[in-house]
Formats: structure tokens, C-alpha cells, sequence
């Protein structure tokens, strides 16, 4: 019996490398990688720093106090330290395998850069950022921060020692992972090994998508990812098959239930409206949003 697979709709590159403040050398997968506009809802962006060598320095680079409104960042560390700063009083440091998930709700400012002892010493960094939209409803939400660190992760070990999967939202085979979600979310990386094997299958109604990080990935038996590339999968019905080609292969899955809702960004506020947008504005410059003193 053959398997039935969900369809490819493409393999897709991010944007040139560009430096966000100067502590993040990020390629732009979507928006400006990718016009994928609702085709990748209910994430608005991903900007992906490659391993990228940063020398020691004594002063911590990153991006300095900027607000947002109407939607959530996921910071995933790979390899280096990132430290986190918002005028809410949350304050965290997340390292290797841990996630910091930050709901701007009604809007706050914050800041991240290299903590400080990365930063003397310097080395690998290794780090994704993702946007999550929030639905109209939630767009208003009280301001949040979940700090889902490396131990608190749910795990599945592959089949035949093939590696391993973190589930850090949504489930794999049934194990859940730790974060909390205002639209159905699966985000699961998985760690292969030669040969290993991840076999699933999620709702086909979701935006679905996998990007690889670290060597060679065979999906669905017949396409060819490498390192850098964006599959995108197509909203029909059938399992998805990855597969490493090397004993590092690391591969990161996203999969939502799309939100059916206009979406209007300009710069940190992401709304239903340009009218919201300009109010975002307007309460920012107003102080609502609280200061940029912390």
C-alpha cells in the first residue's frame, strides 16, 4: 500500500542577509523573502540567523526599546544566549533549546540583544524569530511572556534511533509542548539522524511549512531540501515524510490554523486596519504603551 503524501507547493530561499540593530545578521523568509501574504497565516514573519560568528564585545549587541500591538514574538535560540527586556517587567535569558514566546497584545516595548557574557566572549549564534498574528479579538489582550525553557519541552524519540522531535507548541504523536496559543499551533523541530525518519500528519486545513536549518532533509520521498530552504506545503490531506540525509540534520515545522481576517502591518503593529494602525501610533506616542525607561 503506497502512502498518500500532503502536496509540495514549493521550496523557497529568505531574503539577502541584513543586520536588525547589530546583534542579529537575519535572512527574511516572509514578508520580503516571500510575498506569501495569507498563504502562511497565522505567522506574519520569520527571520532567520544562520550560524553566524559574532567576535567578543564588551558591549551587548542587539536592538534597543521598540513597541508592538496586535500580535506575538517566538525567539528560538540555538546556539548563543539572548537576553530580554519590556516595560511589562518581564526579563528573561534564553540560551541553547530554549524559546521565549512574548504576547504584545494591547502593546508594550521591549528589547533584546546578546547577554552580557556572550557577549565578552563572543561565538556561534544561532537564532529564529518568529511573528504570530493574533485574532481580532485577542489583538487587545492583556501583555504576556512565556519563558519555555529547554527541560520543559515535550519530546518524541524517532523510530530505529533516527533522532528526535521538540514539540515547543501543538503536539507530535500525541506529546504535547509547553506553550500557550490563541489559535491552534503545532512548532516542533526535529533533530535527525542519518537515515532518521519523521513521519506525520496534521490538519489539512493548516498553513504547514518546514524550513532547514542544518544539513540535508529528504521530504515526501521525492523532494530535496537543503540547508536554507523553505517547503511549503499545500492545504490537502495526506502525511508528511522527512527525512535527514546527514547525522545533524535539524529541521523546524510550523503548522496553524489560518486566521481569516484583513491584516494591516506597518512597521512594529501588525492590525485589521490602516484606522488601528494610526491609532497604534497615536497610543505609542501618547505613553500608553508605558515608557521606554526600563
Amino acid at each position: 500500500m503506497t502512502n498518500t503524501y500532503r502536496t509540495i507547493e514549493g521550496t523557497f530561499q529568505g531574503a539577502p542577509f541584513n543586520m536588525v540593530g547589530d546583534g542579529f545578521r537575519v535572512s527574511n523568509y516572509f514578508p520580503s523573502g516571500n510575498p506569501f501574504e495569507q498563504r502562511i497565516s497565522p505567522f506574519l514573519l520569520l527571520d532567520y540567523n544562520s550560524p553566524y560568528v559574532f567576535p567578543p564585545s564588551n558591549v551587548s549587541r542587539g536592538v534597543g526599546a521598540h513597541p508592538h500591538r496586535g500580535f506575538e514574538t517566538v525567539s528560538i535560540a540555538y546556539e548563543g544566549h539572548v537576553e530580554h527586556h519590556d516595560n511589562q517587567g518581564n526579563h528573561g535569558i534564553i540560551g541553547p533549546g530554549d524559546v521565549q514566546w512574548m504576547t504584545a497584545g494591547s502593546g508594550l516595548l521591549h528589547k533584546e540583544y546578546h547577554e552580557k557574557e556572550f557577549s565578552k566572549r563572543g561565538g556561534t549564534f544561532h537564532f529564529i524569530q518568529l511573528w504570530v498574528n493574533l485574532p481580532r479579538a485577542n489583538k487587545m489582550h492583556a501583555p504576556k511572556y512565556q519563558e519555555l525553557l529547554k527541560k520543559d519541552m515535550g519530546k518524541v524519540e524517532l523510530p530505529d534511533n533516527g533522532g528526535s522531535v521538540r514539540i515547543i507548541a501543538g503536539d507530535y504523536n500525541g506529546v504535547r509542548g509547553p506553550a500557550e496559543t490563541f489559535v491552534p499551533i503545532h512548532l516542533f523541530d526535529i533533530s535527525f539522524k542519518a537515515n532518521g525518519k519523521a513521519q506525520f500528519e496534521l490538519p489539512s486545513s493548516f498553513n504547514t511549512a518546514a524550513l532547514v536549518l542544518r544539513g540535508n532533509a529528504k521530504i515526501n520521498e521525492t523532494t530535496e531540501a537543503k540547508e536554507g530552504n523553505f517547503v511549503l506545503f499545500g492545504n490537502t490531506s495526506g502525511e508528511i515524510l522527512i527525512e535527514g540525509q546527514t547525522d545533524d540534520t535539524l529541521v523546524l515545522v510550523l503548522s496553524g490554523e489560518p486566521i481569516n481576517e484583513p491584516v494591516y502591518q506597518h512597521g512594529p503593529f501588525v492590525m485589521n486596519s490602516r484606522e488601528e494602525v494610526i491609532e497604534a501610533f497615536k497610543d505609542f506616542q501618547a505613553g500608553k504603551m508605558g515608557n521606554s525607561n526600563f
